[in-house]
């Protein structure tokens, strides 16, 4: 048994905010290091390049993830955005390594910073525009329960606190003239977003190999079906994994064999309907067996110890 297609919402608008943000800041912040010549700002503009690359493939995976289930994808198109998140980190690494290779170059080759409060006012505008994007990515990714939505909306407050360091760094160059603090917060920029692109592949990672779902859901459902075995029935064979935005729950239900099929059917709707309101966005589905016969656990292989 199971619940009816879930249709994942229509996301791509805010994959579309985020394209908009990603022109704007790349814009500002491009200005901001022509204006100065500092390499920290160069490296803040190059990561809103990444950004930029980030939210166009996060719109096309949204597009798909949105379609519906077909004969070759049964379990619909939901994965399509860890490609997103996995694409997003791999682009960030790159710019982590251009990013280093630039800071390098200055720091063997120093050079005094100009118009610099007119460059920090510049990025600091960019970073707002940043800031609010990914307030509004990151309540409408867990919303819709939507990896795709997070990892950009994470990038991007990333890329904000990245500023921050910039900014203050650029502020320091200027006001003690220690040159070589710019090419150094440029690699600090380049080791910060390493971090971020290991965590977003990481995860894409974890949820193409159909890892399990989050340990505070695992005991939600554990909970809920708690209350039901003090009520005379037991579980067995729980598995779970998450799918872009949809989680899929199967578990086995037993039930006294005496049940008629409708009686235990209608048990486990209504289990089922209480996984889906504590777990939305869950695709479940269940096997009744009754709970005498001895064959309801020849296939305890399906369960597993806890970790």
């Amino acid at each position: 048994m199971s619940n009816p297609n879930l249709s994942p919402p229509l996301l791509t608008r805010y994959a579309w905010l985020s394209i908009t943000a990603a022109v704007a800041t790349i814009l500002l912040k491009g200005v901001a290091w022509q204006v100065t010549g500092s390499v920290g700002l160069l490296s803040d503009a190059i990561e809103s390049f990444v950004n930029l690359a980030g939210a166009l493939m996060a719109l096309w995976m949204l597009a798909l993830a949105a379609l519906p289930a077909d004969n070759d994808h049964a379990h619909g198109h939901g994965k399509a955005e860890y490609f997103s998140s996995a694409f997003e980190g791999f682009l960030i690494l790159l710019a982590a390594a251009s990013i280093a290779y630039t800071a390098i170059n200055r720091l063997a080759n120093p050079q005094p910073l100009d118009g610099v409060w007119i460059g920090l006012a510049v990025s600091v505008v960019a970073s707002v525009i940043n800031f609010t994007t990914a307030q509004i990515l990151m309540k409408a990714g867990h919303r819709h329960n939507s990896i795709t939505l997070e990892a950009d909306a994470h990038h991007l407050l990333t890329d904000v606190w990245t500023s921050a360091g910039v900014i203050a760094g650029v502020a320091l160059v200027w006001l003690t003239g220690w040159l070589w603090l710019d090419p150094v917060v440029a690699l600090l920029v380049a080791a910060n977003i390493v971090w971020t692109g290991y965590q977003l592949m990481s995860r894409s990672a974890a949820g193409l190999m159909d890892i399990s779902l989050p340990i505070d859901k695992l005991e939600k459902i554990e909970l809920l079906l708690a209350g039901y075995r003090a009520q005379g029935l037991d579980f067995h064979a729980l598995r779970t994994r998450q799918a872009g935005g949809r989680a899929f729950v199967t578990l086995h239900v037993l039930v006294p064999g005496h049940w008629t099929v409708q009686y235990a059917h209608d048990w486990a709707e209504r289990i089922e309907a209480a996984i889906r309101h504590a777990l939305p966005f869950t695709h479940i589905t269940t096997h009744v067996e009754p709970l005498e016969d001895p064959a309801s656990m020849s296939d305890q292989e399906l369960d597993r110890p806890p970790s």
